[in-house]
């Protein structure tokens, strides 16, 4: 019998505040939808913002390409739902995300790129966290994917997004969470001995580029008088 999870009381975000704006402009994310039967280069437009949202830019490299999945997509046998669902469940992201954080962070990170949002609290931490150690990894992306938050959001057709990330009656808007929560942890990088300053050794002398003798200058005369040995 698996353990039910948690409740955990919900917390005011940009995307479940009203915006105020008249005409849609900036502050609207780009849609990358199959509904309108996209071309060619559309569809490799939307498996490119798949990618980005998943594994975010800086895991954007040749061996988290799946070109089975963007085959399914292209022509048409799977949704963008089933497509992001492989990705999430790649050896790529598994290896990359979930082997090298612990069940709290990477609760946090698939949060934000699977639901679009941040999470609400440490108790929803706490409580998805308790259902990868009940359910598994393959339990815990089942649970999101088919979560009713990301069919009405984003249903079958369409790339998930940071939701609201801008509004119209704020200033400036949130931090993306590709800079906001980097791929390791603290924790993890404390293991590994980083960051680390690296020093050969003290430095006795050191002269400018631009303080450097030029050619013609008398300084380089005195320097090749001095390395001649006079017996």
């Amino acid at each position: 019998m698996s353990i039910p999870i948690l409740n955990y009381s919900l917390s005011t975000q940009n995307q479940r505040v009203n915006s105020f704006e008249d005409f849609p402009g900036e502050e609207q994310p780009k849609l990358y939808t199959t509904d309108n039967l996209p071309t060619a280069l559309e569809m490799d437009q939307i498996i490119w913002a798949a990618y980005r949202q998943i594994f975010s830019e800086h895991q954007l490299l040749s061996s988290t390409r799946q070109s089975f999945l963007e085959s399914q997509l292209r022509f048409n046998q799977i949704k963008i739902k089933d497509f992001i669902k492989g990705l999430l469940l790649s050896d790529s992201f598994r290896y990359l995300n979930y082997d090298v954080n612990n069940n709290y962070r990477f609760v946090e990170m698939c949060i934000q790129r699977v639901l679009g949002r941040d999470i609400y609290n440490e108790r929803e931490k706490l409580a998805f966290a308790v259902i990868i150690g009940s359910k598994g990894f393959e339990g815990f992306i089942d649970l999101l994917i088919n979560s009713e938050e990301y069919l009405d959001n984003f249903g079958s057709n369409v790339v998930p997004y940071q939701r609201r990330r801008i509004i119209y009656q704020r200033s400036k808007g949130e931090i993306p969470f590709n800079l906001k929560t980097p791929r390791l942890g603290q924790d993890f990088l404390y293991k590994q001995g980083m960051p680390q300053l690296l020093w050969a050794g003290p430095v006795h002398r050191f002269r400018p580029q631009e303080q450097q003798p030029k050619a013609g200058d008398p300084a380089l005369f005195l320097n090749m008088v001095q390395d001649i040995s006079f017996l």
